[in-house]
């Protein structure tokens, strides 16, 4: 959520800036127009107070020496006054109220440092790592691969749930789990985050916290009692700091977690539909940081870094970019995203997505950080990345390591996950 008082300030910047995320209407005079109408509330309020105050010292007096008539005069302004205050004070919220439903609905600003765009052609390359293997056949796509065929049941899903789900089995529910373990145990062995568990049901509060409502509510499931399941744990490892005060020696806080998450894919449709590219149920490993605003820009790549080098470790393929103005999420100021080679389709994927998201968050979630002992409380500066989409990276492990006799040769650090098997057979069976 945007502060208000900078919008004050500088209303132009403000309208400048959203309108470099696509935002054609200005909503600058709107908010401090709002805004305006809300202070004179709070103010008069206060004023009507400071009157019945006075009111009420005198009525004693008036008392005192006997002068009926004052008293009840006096009496019956302090019963006005508190009726006034009492209606002035909800004015108040409700003009507070329409302003923040209106702040909640508006994305957040672009760093300086973030591209012009209109959406993802816009996009600038950072970097790229690996060299994509020069195949002696025509790779194919993981679901067609023969080693991993039988243990992606789409059928069974379909028939289970839908579309948009999977049955694993066998090697490939191994291959699955292995990942997740190799990435949990790279971030908190060698990357210094601290692993956490969390629920994948939360409440409304916690949704709003990290701007996945009210705005984008289609794009999750809710339960009937109330209850959304989350559409990543960056929701749950954020709002973990919610109405906090911590201190500056607290942060920085890492954590990562390995999580189901659930989304409807509202606007997909028709998009990835073979395969388990895009799925309504599926895990991942999240990395989320909490740091003090001077540091927060430095901390973005540091959890680039983390993710790339779960990449490298695999020896997968990737290329980094930085996201346009145009294509950045909701929540970001400014975002890396890292996509992995996959030859199946002979072109690059989205598996990890880095942003660092400054104070917008922290600002719905009430979450702050006392930079000196005593010093006023200040908003902290909130990151999320994944580190990584597990089956995507399970797609991407399938695909780049396919063999031209269908079997699928397994990366070596993931090989004692696997018992020590090196490749998964044509048939699905694991081979030492």
């Amino acid at each position: 959520m945007h502060d208000i008082r900078l919008i004050r300030q500088d209303p132009e910047a403000f309208d400048a800036a959203l309108a470099r995320r696509g935002e054609t209407e200005s909503w600058a005079s709107d908010l401090v127009e709002m805004d305006g109408r809300r202070r004179a509330k709070i103010q008069a309020a206060e004023e009507a107070l400071a009157e019945r105050n006075a009111a009420s010292k005198e009525v004693g007096a008036a008392k005192a020496r006997g002068d009926d008539a004052e008293f009840e005069r006096l009496r019956g302004l302090v019963g006005q006054k508190k009726q006034e205050i009492s209606e002035l004070e909800e004015q108040a919220k409700i003009e507070s109220d329409t302003l923040n439903s209106v702040l909640m609905t508006l994305p957040n600003l672009p760093l300086e440092d973030v591209p012009e765009g209109a959406d993802e052609a816009d996009n600038v390359e950072m970097h790229r790592w690996g060299t994509p293997r020069n195949f002696t056949f025509t790779p194919l796509e993981h679901y067609d691969v023969p080693g991993a065929k039988g243990g992606l049941d789409f059928e069974t899903a379909a028939k289970l749930s839908g579309s948009r789900f999977v049955v694993l089995k066998g090697a490939m529910v191994r291959l699955h789990r292995a990942l997740a373990q190799f990435m949990l145990d790279t971030h908190v062995d060698q990357n210094g985050l601290t692993e956490t568990w969390t629920p994948v049901l939360v409440r409304e509060e916690a949704m709003l916290g990290t701007g996945q409502l009210p705005k984008f509510a289609e794009d999750s499931y809710k339960t009937e009692n109330g209850w959304w399941l989350i559409p990543t744990s960056e929701v749950t490892l954020t709002n973990t700091v919610a109405g906090d005060i911590l201190s500056a020696d607290d942060l920085p806080i890492r954590m990562t977690a390995h999580s189901q998450c659930f989304r409807s894919e509202a606007g997909s449709a028709g998009r990835d539909t073979a395969g388990m590219l895009r799925q309504h149920q599926f895990e991942k490993v999240e990395m989320v940081s909490i740091t003090a605003p001077a540091d927060s820009r430095a901390e973005l790549d540091r959890m680039t870094k983390c993710a790339e080098g779960i990449l490298e470790a695999l020896n997968l393929p990737y290329r980094t970019v930085v996201l346009c103005t145009g294509d950045m999420g909701f929540g970001a100021r400014r975002t890396h995203d890292i996509e992995v080679w996959l030859p199946g389709q002979n072109t690059y994927r989205e598996i990890s997505s880095c942003s660092v998201c400054g104070d917008f968050q922290a600002r719905r979630m009430n979450a702050r950080f006392r930079p000196e002992a005593e010093a006023k409380p200040e908003f902290v500066h909130t990151l999320n990345g994944s580190g990584l989409a597990v089956g995507r990276c399970l797609i991407a492990v399938v695909e780049n390591g396919q063999n031209e006799d269908g079997s699928i040769t397994i990366p070596d650090v993931l090989r004692p996950y696997m018992g020590g098997a090196v490749k998964i057979s044509a048939e699905g069976m694991l081979l030492s």
